[in-house]
Parts: C-alpha cells; sequence; structure tokens
C-alpha cells in the first residue's frame, strides 16, 4: 500500500520536515492551513493547499473532521500529523484509518493504552521495565491520592493521565500539600486535555531527563539510543543532546533494551520515544511515559545515527518492514539542539510574535537549521512560539558545544525578540560544559540572571 499523497496536518517547522520528506521519497503533499497560516513556508514548498478553517487551533488544525475531509477533497492517501495538536489524538488516527487513509503513526489502540499514563506504567511493568514507584493507575480523588501517597513516601509528583507538557503537574512535600494541589491539578488537566485524571509518583530529585528513539514496524522494534533533556523551564525541554552524557556503557545499554521489549510488547508502529528518569545517585532508571509520534527533538537522534526517522515512518506506514537491523545502527560524535522561540527572555519569556524583517542563517560542517522562518514572514500569535531549532554535531561533545556557540554568532532573526541570547549564556555556563545538571538546574540558574534579548536589529549578536 503504498502511499502517494500526504496531507500534512499540522503546521510551522514539523510541516516543513514532513513536506521535504515526502519529496525526496517521490510523494506529494497538501499542506493543511489554517487562515492565520496561508502565507507560512510550509504552504509554500507544497504541491497544493488545503484551507481547514480559522486562526485559532481549536477550528482548525484540532478539527479532526476538517481535516479528514482535506484529505479526502484533495486526493490524499495519508495523513501526517507531526507533533502536538492530534498527534497523539486516537480517535483522529480512528477517524483517518475509517475514511479509508494511512495514519502515518502507531495504531489508535496504541495510541489510546500508550496515551494513558497510567496504562503505560502498567505495560511496562509487564515490560520488565522499571517505573518510578507510584500509585497503581489513576486516583479517585484527594483521599485516594492521600492514601496512595502513604505508600509512595513523600515528596510525590502528581501527574496528568491524558497529556503531558507540563500540564497539571505538581509538587507535594507532604499530606497536607497534595491536600490542596490534587484539586488543582486535575481542574488544569481536565482543562488542557478533557480529563482530569491523575496518578502519582515518587519524586525523584536531580533528576536527568533520558529518553530512547524507537523504530517499530508494528512486530519487531529497534532503538537508535538516547537522548538528554534536562534542561528544563516551566517543564518545557529548551536544550537537547545524544547522546545522554550522564550514562555509561552498561547504563545505555540496559536502558535502550528495555525500550525495545516495551515498543515490542505493545507491538508498536512508527516512531516513538520513551522517556525516563535517571537517578545519577543511585544509577537508577525509571520509565515514566511514551510519545506516540515523532519528538521535536529527532534531528539529534538523526545527526548521531544517520537515519532519517521523517522518512522511515512515512515507509513504515506505507507497509515496509524495518529495513534495519539493531546492529546495523551505530552511533558517531554528539549533537546537540536548542529551540529558538519567539519569545523575550528580557521579559520573563513573554511570547513575542512579529515580522521577520532579516534572517541569517548559520551554516559550515555540522550545523542545521530547521525552521519554518523566511524574511518578510508574519509570525501569528495564535500557536506555540517555536521558530526552528539549530542542532551540531561534531566528534565530542565539547566540540558540539564549541560549535553551536559559533552558530549562535551567526544566526539573526532580525524583527522580533528570540531565546537565542539564553542558548549563548548556556553554551558558555560552567555547569552544562561540565554536564552537571538535571531537570530543575536551569530554573534555579535563570534566577537573577538578567538575559538581554535578541533585539530586532540590523546588525549580528555575538560575532
Amino acid at each position: 500500500m503504498a502511499i502517494s499523497k500526504i496531507l500534512v496536518a499540522n503546521r510551522g517547522e514539523i510541516a516543513v520536515r514532513i513536506i521535504r520528506a515526502a519529496r525526496e521519497l517521490g510523494i506529494s503533499t497538501v499542506q493543511a492551513v489554517s487562515a492565520a497560516d496561508e502565507t507560512m513556508l510550509a504552504a509554500r514548498l507544497a504541491d497544493a493547499v488545503a484551507k481547514i478553517g480559522p486562526a485559532h487551533a481549536s477550528k482548525s488544525y484540532l478539527n479532526a473532521d476538517a481535516l479528514v475531509a482535506a484529505a479526502l477533497e484533495t486526493g490524499c492517501d495519508a495523513v501526517h500529523p507531526g507533533y502536538g495538536f492530534l498527534s497523539e489524538n486516537a480517535g483522529f488516527a480512528e477517524k483517518v484509518e475509517a475514511a479509508g487513509l494511512t495514519f502515518i503513526g502507531p495504531r489508535p489502540e496504541t495510541i489510546r493504552k500508550m496515551g494513558d499514563k497510567a496504562e503505560a506504567r502498567r505495560e511496562a511493568a509487564l515490560a520488565g521495565v522499571p517505573t518510578v514507584p507510584g500509585s497503581e493507575g489513576v486516583v479517585a480523588g484527594v483521599e485516594a491520592a492521600l492514601e496512595a501517597a502513604a505508600g509512595v513516601g513523600y515528596p510525590v509528583m502528581i501527574k496528568a493521565a491524558a497529556g503531558g507538557g507540563g500540564r497539571g503537574i505538581r509538587i507535594a512535600a507532604d499530606a497536607s500539600e497534595l491536600r490542596s494541589l490534587v484539586p488543582q491539578a486535575s481542574a488544569e488537566a481536565k482543562a488542557a486535555f478533557g480529563d482530569g485524571g491523575l496518578y502519582l509518583e515518587r519524586f525523584v530529585s536531580r533528576a536527568r531527563h533520558v529518553e530512547v528513539q524507537i523504530l517499530g514496524d508494528g512486530e519487531r522494534a529497534i532503538h537508535l539510543f538516547e537522548r538528554e533533556c534536562s534542561l528544563q523551564r516551566r517543564r518545557q525541554k529548551v536544550w537537547e543532546e545524544a547522546p545522554a552524557a550522564c550514562l555509561s556503557p552498561d547504563q545505555r545499554a540496559a536502558l535502550c533494551a528495555s525500550a525495545v521489549r516495551l515498543a515490542e510488547r505493545v507491538n508498536y508502529r512508527g516512531a516513538g520515544t520513551l522517556e525516563y528518569l535517571f537517578d545519577p545517585a543511585t544509577g537508577e532508571f525509571f520509565f515514566i511515559e511514551m510519545n506516540t509520534r515523532i519528538q521535536v527533538e529527532h534531528p539529534v537522534t538523526e545527526m548521531v545515527t544517520g537515519i532519517d526517522l521523517m522518512r522511515a515512518m512515512i515507509r513504515i506506514a506505507g507497509g515496509e518492514k524495518l529495513g534495519l537491523a539493531q546492529e546495523d545502527v551505530a552511533l558517531f560524535g554528539h549533537a546537540v539542539e536548542v529551540r529558538i522561540n519567539a519569545e523575550d527572555p528580557a521579559s520573563d519569556f513573554r511570547p513575542h510574535p512579529g515580522t521577520v524583517e532579516k534572517l541569517a542563517v548559520p551554516g559550515g560542517m555540522g550545523v542545521r537549521f530547521d525552521t519554518m522562518l523566511y524574511p518578510g514572514y508574519q509570525v501569528p500569535p495564535f500557536y506555540d512560539s517555536l521558530l526552528g531549532k539549530l542542532i551540531v554535531h561534531a566528534e565530542s561533545r565539547e566540540a558540539a558545544i564549541a560549535r553551536l556557540s559559533r552558530a549562535l554568532g551567526e544566526l539573526e532573526v532580525g524583527g522580533l525578540p528570540t531565546t537565542a541570547p539564553l542558548h549563548r549564556a548556556l553554551a558558555c555556563a560552567g555547569e552544562v560544559l561540565r554536564g552537571d545538571f538535571h531537570t530543575g538546574w536551569l530554573e534555579e540558574w535563570l534566577k537573577g540572571r538578567p538575559l538581554a534579548a535578541a533585539q530586532p536589529a540590523t546588525q549580528s549578536e555575538g560575532r
């Protein structure tokens, strides 16, 4: 069932990435666009566009019926959801398949099972994958949470069962805090995901966030090693690298093998990521959740393995089996990715849409910039503030960070502030250079530290 035309049911840089991969495979594309995105780069690059509704995502990129109708009306035989929006929505995947189209991602039942974090923990345990000590599934209200926490031990982390992105998460130091925080977390989860279900986990202090990239064809799975994503602000990743320098070879082997076991247990199809907490003090790792989609940070894995994840996703969805054995996947050097957002670091990272008056893209060996930008583009205010991802690769972590610093000095987005100054500062920070950080480090480091915005300007900074 070879795929011939894909509806790109997303926007921004990931839409550009999908279109380019499809074109290399000889597959045509139709870009779904809201009223605010008719001039975006992906719309310019696609073979055709399909208007799906007003600017607000709830009426366009989150409108499953409009997306399926657009795919059918334009003669597409497949839909790629990218990341975010409906990418992990089992109901959307079912609608796509019910319309006779191919969903480029896991089967709907896999999305549903692994998207429920409590269910995913149960599957992990059955696969022999260690999980953070926590509640047995969703806790039914405050009293059940208190009972579960008594067994887990404080501090505990309260997490939304139906979603991610840091929403619905709270940390309770004792029973009194838990009693007050559970209703707050449930309300936030309900607003964000339509489901207020919560579960509890032991809070691991000074944890490292490590994730394993896997590919599966529905029967067999392989890993493409791991990434570290510990540099986070408000539980959002800002800097990612591969491989994780905090792991020993034996720890890496055990971690990646556990990811493959779980992926094969659920008959995973496509590209997916299993996320773990790693405790450097004990050497333990714990599975926390699975992302049943392509990740924002997938390019660092591509850089260190030489494997194009996007093309692999499309081929697998088209019915091909994995063309790689585990022994075919090798690590080469080190890669770092930083997210360039339209945010003002000098104003508590306030989102700042506007017009791109000038664009200077860094180049040279081992440098990649995945973006949706072009000079004159009007960044709309309705969506995530991600403008692009600067990715570098070199023979070692030290060399990769040096290359990143050089590339950041060449990057210029004139007309609106960006988060580039944050990454320039991080690339010089002693703790980052030593790899001495954890998931809570960045927010502590930012306190009282002024960061000038990458101001709208006609001259480049940092050169």
